[in-house]
């Protein structure tokens, strides 16, 4: 009985994503620009969920911005057409995947950058530890030193023995 609920549970989460917000109302008779509509609600940010499409998301807003994708496809334009308006409208904020421009070339830099750095970084940590291991000179001990460590052995020696005796 556990297994079966484990194995539900777990089927329902892989079919959560397939669970979309668009509501019958709002489905456009043409199949054809229907699945456009659907691809560009994919593309979109929900601006009141922030990290959803506004094809998964429940909030009005998102249902408001379902309806004018499709008004606008109905009224001829091309997607390009229809996310330049949206954009135009809400920012490039909107667009869930940002265009590849000079306002986000940060954006779209910063993680290969340090991640190459990071990579950059680690290897010449990696090539200094094994060049400081290899290149230090042991010089031998001084007499003193000898002596010193001769009867710090010797101590510890008779330590031991003393603890074996009792």
């Amino acid at each position: 009985m556990r297994r079966m609920m484990v194995a539900f549970i777990a089927l329902m989460l892989l079919a959560l994503p397939a669970a979309h917000a668009v509501l019958p109302d709002e489905i456009m008779s043409d199949p054809a620009k229907e699945a456009r509509a659907r691809e560009l609600s994919r593309e979109l940010r929900c601006m009141v969920c922030q990290n959803q499409s506004i094809d998964d998301s429940d909030a009005p807003l998102a249902r408001d911005l379902r309806l004018l994708v499709r008004e606008r496809i109905a009224a001829g334009d091309s997607n390009a057409q229809v996310l330049d308006f949206l954009v135009a409208r809400y920012g490039e904020f909107v667009l869930l995947k940002p265009r590849f421009e000079r306002q986000t070339l940060l954006l779209w830099l910063l993680g290969p950058l340090l991640l190459i750095g990071g990579g950059l970084a680690l290897w010449l940590q990696i090539r200094r530890r094994s060049r400081s291991g290899v290149d230090v000179p042991t010089s031998p001990l001084t007499p003193d030193e000898e002596a010193r460590l001769a009867a710090l052995m010797s101590d510890d020696t008779k330590s031991s023995e003393l603890r074996k005796a009792t």
